[in-house]
């Protein structure tokens, strides 16, 4: 067969294929812009995209659909079982309140509690001494999420800690994202087999229905602890949250720790996703602490691609939308979308103080490119945008207004929004927004507050180049 008849055919095939990738785009896509691209590229240099879109093109994690629908029933029950043994808001002075946390509580699937007692962790210091402090104290099980685990300093120190827990017959279960822990040495997990742990990948999946899904990613970061203390936040296991890094600089992070009823919720989302990485349903304790902690109200949001709803990105839009006198959001990844854009200035032109807080020095050059193209928008609408300077700050904070705050692992960014698992925890206690507006403030004191000259002043070339780069939001 001549060579030209052999190319003929190859074309033929890929044009075939991207036709079938149009199709299932034009049935599933959530997003206008990332349709409109992927179909360009199909049709323009399907070769080339027709590859990509298999690995990066789907919006919606069938697999873990799948799963969910599988243990549904199951995973049904305890959610039946945990809104029972919880109080939801319901005083006269919170009605406003009530309703706005009511839908992301519908979108959560999770139920708002009472008699939690929260904690807010701030930078790595803290936080893995309040982390190593509850598992050392662990009596039944420990479970452990994490986009990245390292096999450093602090990595090696939480394996001595569970071998030595597993030792003394506590159970331990070890999850950890493939694509975030990539650099995670196999031996590690050996011996944390080798000890007795559990231990899943959530890039694997169960083998009889994984599907070949590399974008979607894990990138949850908890901890619970005999079901009563949990911990959420931006922290992963690494030193770099230590500042003991040689040549990196340190990296400025906050995490939460929670006991009470609100802690189902962390367990509730962790075993959803265990079940899907194992294929297993765990006997956990689910009964009600008999001692209520604290009198602080948290609703556990988890977030993700298999959501029926974009979760994460509603979530984000109902607070700048409610947001009555300020919206302050800490995100080292800012890349919105337009609504969120649009619901940014919309806030900031009825008179909320809008602020977000980004870093200075990033770990994505392309994502700080991307984020001086919002400048001249956010500056004639009123929105303050600030640079963090010393270290790289990669917490994920939203404060609405004197109401509420959210600390958990979700960026202000379409990864986030339609792509990574995500968790939040919703804190409207006095006393914890307070610590929240604190800790900003003075986050906000070691920012430079950006200009529109920061962009317009700059060359041609580096404008038309942070323009470009924003084009690539959908996969940053």
């Amino acid at each position: 067969m001549p060579d030209t008849s052999l190319l003929a055919i190859v074309l033929g095939l890929f044009y075939l294929g991207s036709v079938a990738c149009i199709y299932r785009i034009l049935l599933t896509y959530r997003t206008t812009q990332g349709a409109i691209a992927w179909i360009i590229s199909l049709l323009a240099l399907p070769y080339v995209a027709v590859p990509l879109f298999l690995v990066l093109g789907r919006s919606r994690f069938g697999g873990y659909v799948k799963a969910r629908r599988m243990g549904d029933q199951s995973l049904t029950d305890l959610l039946n079982r945990f809104e029972q043994q919880t109080t939801s808001l319901s005083t006269p002075e919170q009605q406003h309140l009530d309703k706005q946390l009511q839908v992301l509580c519908r979108l959560g699937r999770q139920p708002f509690t009472e008699g939690n007692r929260c904690t807010l962790l701030q930078d790595g210091e803290a936080t893995f001494e309040a982390l190593i402090r509850a598992m050392e104290n662990a009596t039944s099980y420990i479970l452990l999420e994490f986009y990245i685990v390292r096999s450093d300093k602090i990595g090696q120190r939480i394996k001595t800690i569970l071998e030595r827990k597993l030792a003394e017959g506590v159970q331990v279960w070890f999850l950890y994202d493939e694509i975030g822990s990539v650099g995670l040495p196999r031996a590690y997990l050996k011996e944390l087999l080798k000890a007795g742990a559990r231990v899943a990948s959530f890039g694997d999946g169960n083998i009889r229905r994984r599907r070949f899904q590399i974008n979607f990613r894990n990138h949850r970061k908890l901890l619970v602890c005999d079901g009563k203390i949990g911990f959420v936040g931006g922290i992963n296991l690494g030193d770099e949250y230590l500042g003991s890094v040689i040549d990196q600089e340190p990296w400025r992070d906050t995490h939460c720790r929670i006991e009470g009823p609100a802690v189902t919720g962390l367990q509730l989302a962790w075993l959803e996703d265990w079940n899907w990485a194992s294929n297993e349903f765990p006997e956990l304790d689910w009964a009600p602490q008999d001692n209520i902690p604290g009198d602080e109200q948290v609703l556990v949001l988890p977030t993700g691609p298999a959501d029926t709803w974009e979760t994460c990105a509603l979530f984000f839009l109902s607070c700048i939308n409610n947001a009555q006198s300020r919206i302050w959001i800490a995100s080292p990844y800012f890349v919105p979308d337009f609504q969120v854009v649009n619901a940014l200035q919309l806030a900031a032109l009825r008179g909320v103080d809008v602020r977000i807080i980004i870093p200075e020095k990033s770990d994505s050059q392309l994502v700080r490119l991307a984020a001086y193209s919002y400048l001249v928008q956010a500056s004639h609408a009123g929105i303050g945008i600030y640079r963090y300077q010393p270290g790289f700050m990669h917490q994920k904070v939203v404060l609405v207004d004197d109401h509420y705050a959210a600390v958990g692992t979700a960026n202000l960014d379409n990864r986030s929004m339609r792509l990574n698992f995500e968790i939040i925890a919703i804190i409207t206690s006095e006393s914890f927004i307070s610590k929240v507006d604190a800790m900003l403030t003075e986050d906000l004191s070691h920012c430079r507050k950006m200009t529109e000259q920061d962009y317009e002043g700059r060359s041609i070339l580096f404008r038309l180049t942070c323009r470009a780069v924003r084009l690539l939001a959908p996969l940053l």
